[in-house]
Formats: structure tokens, C-alpha cells, sequence
């Protein structure tokens, strides 16, 4: 099950249960959304996380991109060759360069999960902070449904806290708010730096093998 669809499910659960109260609970009940992703990725330390996995993502890409150039060299080289050394080099030329590419998968599969690894470290105590702020605020304004925004196809702007969020996080760093302290009224957090993004995984290694006749 993935994140998002994970996120989908609950957020209809808890609004199916909301739902099934009756119509006066409904009437009665306060409810709010927040975009859980931006509300992580939008803090400080949030954008701190995003600029270092960039880092560690295109490290390991320009690593993957230099030993796939060599393969392909090493490929078009082989396949100059065919016609001139013996069967028997060119076997052995053909064998290490599939042992070669073999390699390369691992280390892209190795990758990945380093950097799966390391944004689950970076994002995992925001998140843990986050979700201390959601309560709080839950707590003192008297919501009783905070839904995750992706989980719902339309809500109005004034029940969106993302934004409240994002400000009392960076405000108390994590969530470190007072008792009963909220944002000044109207205020409005600055502007993120970046779009909240996570890296994508490192593409796979798509090099054909040399074409020699057998």
C-alpha cells in the first residue's frame, strides 16, 4: 500500500465515520485538513532535508551516468573489434562486459535504497514534530477531524492549517509552542525557497549488450 493511497484511505475512514454520527454530530463537528507532504517539506528543516538529498542524489547519479559511459565504450569497442581478435578474446571481452553491467544494476539497486534510507532519516523527526503540532492545535481550537488534504477532492481555503503549520513549526522549532499560543491573527509564513520534492528514484541502467556474432 502506498503512502498516498494510505493517505486516501484514512482520510475517507475518518470522514465515513464522521458521516455516520447523523446529521447533528455532522452539524457539530469541526473539521480541518492539512497537506501533511508540504507541511514537512515547507519548514526550515524541511528544505534543509530536500537540498541535502539533492546532494547525495546527484552524487550518485553523476557516478551511475560515468560508469554507463563506460560501458558503452567499452561496448562500441567490442563491437570495432569483432571482426579483428579471436573468438575466444572476444568471448571473454563479451563475458566481463556482461559481469560489468550486472554490477552496474546492483550498484543502481544499492543506490536507491541509500537514498530511500536517507530521506526516511531526514524526513522522519519533522514529520514526528509536525504531527506534535497538528495535535496541539487540534487540542486548543477544538477540531475533532484533522484529514490529510490529498485525501479529499475539495475543501475550503479557511480550513486548510498547512500554512499555520509550517509557521508554528519554524516558530518554535518543531512545535515547541506554549500552551494555548497561536499564530498572530492574519499572519502569513514566508514564502518557501523551493518547491516541496522529493528526489526520484535513479533511473536503471538501459545499455544494450555488444552485437557480435556467435
Amino acid at each position: 500500500m502506498t503512502d498516498g493511497f494510505a493517505r486516501r484511505l484514512l482520510g475517507t475512514l475518518a470522514l465515513s465515520a464522521v458521516l455516520l454520527t447523523g446529521g447533528s454530530a455532522l452539524a457539530e463537528t469541526k473539521v480541518a485538513v492539512v497537506d501533511t507532504q508540504r507541511a514537512i517539506m515547507e519548514t526550515e528543516d524541511g528544505l534543509r532535508a530536500q537540498a541535502t538529498l539533492k546532494k547525495l542524489f546527484d552524487s550518485r547519479q553523476r557516478e551511475l551516468d560515468k560508469k554507463q559511459e563506460d560501458l558503452q565504450r567499452e561496448r562500441a569497442d567490442i563491437e570495432k573489434q569483432k571482426d579483428v581478435v579471436s573468438k575466444g578474446a572476444l568471448s571473454k571481452r563479451v563475458e566481463k562486459w556482461q559481469r560489468d553491467m550486472i554490477q552496474l544494476q546492483t550498484v543502481f539497486v544499492e543506490y536507491n535504497k541509500e537514498l530511500q534510507k536517507k530521506q526516511n532519516e531526514l524526513t522522519q523527526p519533522i514529520f514526528q514534530k509536525a504531527m506534535g503540532i497538528i495535535r496541539r492545535m487540534a487540542s486548543q481550537d477544538g477540531y475533532d477531524v484533522v484529514v490529510d488534504k490529498q485525501a479529499v477532492p475539495y475543501v475550503r481555503s479557511d480550513l486548510d492549517l498547512t500554512d499555520r503549520i509550517i509557521q508554528l513549526y519554524n516558530q518554535g522549532a518543531g512545535g515547541a509552542e506554549k500552551p494555548g499560543e497561536k499564530p498572530a491573527p492574519g499572519a502569513k509564513p514566508a514564502a518557501p525557497a523551493m518547491k516541496p520534492t522529493a528526489p526520484a528514484p535513479l533511473p536503471p541502467p538501459a545499455i544494450k549488450p555488444p552485437a557480435v556474432n556467435p
